[in-house]
């Protein structure tokens, strides 16, 4: 597999869905949205995205498995798995809120090998593949330097459903806040994520995420020389669906916080 090379043709499709997201962008009705749950809205742009990229997806890889946020195709590969959010940050696009984008990686036999992140409203295409480095626009991207909380700035993502672990959630924002520059929350964890590559971030920390939020970011991060664990501070992030993402140097710090609250 030419890693590189397909990472290449997977871009060339999600700037092609990130051309739809945008022209519809300008004349959304929000009266169309539908709600799958508490708080989480969906809208024929989302469901329209997924089926453009699970089409153009499926000619790269005819044999590949999907897992997608709106599950417009359900199939379970036996080497390849796309894992894919359309639109993150549904909520943002709905409201006009310029933070979204879209969200697609390929594992193979379990193992990220691309990853792809597309910021529509700055036009910023994150990626990386196997054996590759990590770019944002054909330009190299790195996490940052930046040695301890009280030099940096966090990213976050606030509850919207399940309220259990809001309280301890809250004391740990608490202490983020008052131990670093800021801790910001833009409503997209794939951009967060990428952001955190590429150095505007960090570190950014969540939970209660889907594989689609994070699966693509999470390489990114790791092949920008970052670090990506769960709350506990293993790598069983994936089935967890909490994130602690790092450029390594913060890892510590912010563990030793998480963990007071978390575990």
């Amino acid at each position: 597999m030419n890693y590189e090379l397909l990472c290449n043709k997977v871009i060339s499709v999600v700037k092609l869905t990130g051309n739809f997201i945008r022209k519809e962008a300008i004349q959304f009705d929000a009266q169309k949205i539908e709600y799958k749950g508490l708080n989480d809205m969906v809208s024929y742009v989302d469901k329209t995205a997924e089926q453009k990229l699970v089409q153009n997806l499926e000619k790269l890889i005819p044999d590949a498995g999907f897992i997608t946020e709106e599950k417009t195709i359900n199939r379970v590969g036996k080497t390849y798995t796309w894992i894919i959010d359309p639109l993150d940050g549904t909520t943002n696009f709905i409201h006009g809120i310029p933070a979204y984008g879209i969200s697609v990686a390929l594992y193979e036999e379990g193992i990220p090998v691309i990853g792809v992140v597309y910021e529509l409203n700055r036009g910023e295409m994150f990626y990386s593949y196997k054996g590759g480095l990590a770019f944002m626009n054909k330009k190299e991207i790195k996490v940052s330097v930046n040695p301890d909380l009280k030099s940096s700035l966090l990213a976050t993502g606030f509850p919207y459903y399940q309220f259990d672990k809001q309280p301890q959630y809250l004391k740990l924002l608490a202490e983020m806040m008052q131990k670093s520059h800021g801790v910001r929350r833009i409503g997209a964890a794939a951009v967060d994520l990428v952001y955190t590559a590429c150095g505007r971030f960090d570190a950014f920390f969540e939970f209660n995420l889907q594989q689609w939020d994070f699966a693509a970011g999470c390489f990114i991060v790791q092949q920008a020389g970052g670090e990506v664990y769960d709350f506990a501070g293993g790598n069983d992030y994936f089935e967890k669906r909490e994130i602690l993402a790092t450029n390594g140097k913060l890892t510590a710090e912010m563990l030793e916080a998480i963990k007071k609250y978390f575990y």
